[in-house]
C-alpha cells in the first residue's frame, strides 16, 4: 500500500499565515502539522511509502521538512515529495487532479490510501485500515455530526444496512443525511484508473470528495465511521483554535 499526502493547496483564506509557507507545515504545539498525520500512516503495516504532493512554489520547503523527517526517523516508512508544477491559486490541479498527476507519474499499481494535510484528528488509522483489509473494498471515512455543526458544509453521506454508499453529496444544499464524510480514503489498486475516467468525463477536479461521490455509482463503496475527532484547519480562527484543542484532545 502507498500512502498519498494532499498538501499542494495555497489555503488563501489562512493569508497571511499561509502566504509564505504551505498550510500542511504550520507547527501545532511544536511539530509540523504533517508530523501528526505521517505518525498516524506509520502505524499501518503494509505501507511501504509515503508520498507528499506539494506546489511547485513550497516544493523547497517540502522537501526540506521530508529529508530532516526521514533522517530523523529511519525506520519509519520513506517520504517521497513530488512537485505538482503549479505555482498559483489560479493555476492548481485541484486535489483530484493531484492524485491523477501522482498516479500517473509514479506510474503507481497498489493499493493506496489517501489522505489531506490539513487535517489534524484522534482517530486511529490502523483501525480504519484494518476495516478496508476486512471489506476489500474501496472506503471512505465518516462520521455523525454534531447538532451545532451545519451539514451543508460537508460531503454527505447515505448508507444501507451492511454500510455502503448509496449517496454521497459534496456540500448539499439539502442535505439527507447527517453523516459526513471526511479527507481519508482508501482504494484498491483496480479503482485507480478510475481517477483518469473521472477526470476526462469533464468532472470537478478539486474536493476529494467529488471522486468517491460519483465511484459509488459504479461500485461499492464502504463507509466506516470513526470514533474520534477531525479538525479541518480552514481559516485563521480554527486554526487559533486548534492551537489549544488538539494538545488537549490528545492527551
Amino acid at each position: 500500500m502507498k500512502g498519498i499526502l494532499l498538501a499542494a493547496g495555497y489555503a488563501t483564506r489562512l493569508y497571511p499565515l499561509t502566504k509564505d509557507r504551505p498550510k500542511a507545515l504550520l507547527p501545532v504545539a511544536g511539530r509540523p502539522i504533517l508530523d501528526y498525520i505521517v505518525d498516524e500512516m506509520n502505524t499501518i503495516p503494509d505501507m511501504d511509502q509515503i508520498i507528499v504532493i506539494s506546489n511547485h512554489r513550497f516544493f523547497d520547503q517540502m522537501e526540506e521538512w521530508s529529508v530532516l523527517r526521514n533522517e530523523q526517523q529511519p525506520s519509519d516508512k520513506p517520504i517521497l515529495v513530488i512537485d505538482d508544477l503549479t505555482v498559483s491559486d489560479e493555476d492548481k490541479l485541484g486535489a483530484i487532479g493531484d492524485i491523477s498527476y501522482c498516479l500517473n507519474k509514479l506510474q503507481i499499481d497498489d493499493d493506496v490510501m489517501i489522505i489531506a494535510g490539513d487535517n489534524l484528528f484522534t482517530y486511529k488509522l490502523r483501525d480504519a485500515w484494518q476495516k478496508f483489509r476486512e471489506r476489500a473494498s474501496d472506503m471512505i471515512l465518516i462520521q455523525t455530526l454534531p447538532e451545532q455543526e451545519e451539514a451543508s458544509r460537508f460531503a454527505i453521506v447515505s448508507v444501507d444496512d451492511e454500510g455502503y454508499v448509496v449517496d454521497m453529496v459534496e456540500k448539499p444544499e439539502m442535505p439527507k443525511s447527517r453523516l459526513a464524510a471526511y479527507a481519508t480514503y482508501f482504494y484498491l489498486r483496480e479503482t485507480l484508473p478510475l481517477f483518469e475516467e473521472y477526470l476526462a468525463g469533464g468532472n470537478k477536479p478539486d474536493a476529494p470528495g467529488n471522486f468517491p461521490a460519483w465511484l459509488h455509482k459504479r461500485k461499492r463503496v464502504y463507509a466506516y465511521e470513526f470514533s474520534g475527532m477531525c479538525i479541518d484547519i480552514g481559516t485563521p480562527e480554527s486554526y487559533a483554535d486548534v492551537m489549544t484543542t488538539f494538545p488537549s484532545v490528545r492527551e
